[in-house]
């Protein structure tokens, strides 16, 4: 799926809320309902493949309410669809990150040179240390 296929699924199933932002911006702080906070529940999307959806829980699982949605909160700008189009871009880095499958790890063992000379370097530091013990005698 591209960007604007997945935009143009989340956008019929997020919601929007706005209040009051906090921080600078004078009077227009408390006058405007600039600050942006959008839900999206996660099981019930179209959005996400079953295995992007499963990868999605895993990275962000710690960021979804008891009921599968994510709240994400914009209040950078001091105008609302800023703020709006802020949250939309964070949820969309978030999906695309879970749509990249990460790589297998190969496991692989050390090869004899480098275990020689981990040895070797463990026998050297160990005669170092030896030789700085004090004798009393």
């Amino acid at each position: 799926m591209n960007k604007q296929e997945i935009l143009s699924i989340i956008q019929t199933e997020i919601s929007f809320s706005y209040s009051r932002s906090s921080g600078a911006g004078g009077q227009n702080v408390n006058k405007v309902n600039s600050k942006a906070t959008m839900r999206w529940n996660v099981a019930t999307s179209f959005a996400l493949t079953p295995a992007a959806k499963e990868r999605f829980l895993k990275l962000y699982g710690h960021n979804l309410t008891s009921d599968m949605e994510l709240i994400l909160s914009a209040q950078e700008s001091r105008s609302q669809p800023a703020n709006k189009d802020l949250c939309l871009q964070k949820l969309l880095a978030m999906i695309e990150k879970s749509y990249i499958v990460p790589k297998k790890r190969i496991k692989t063992k050390p090869n004899r040179s480098s275990v020689l000379k981990r040895l070797d370097h463990k026998k050297k530091d160990s005669e170092k240390k030896r030789l700085r013990k004090f004798k009393y005698e």
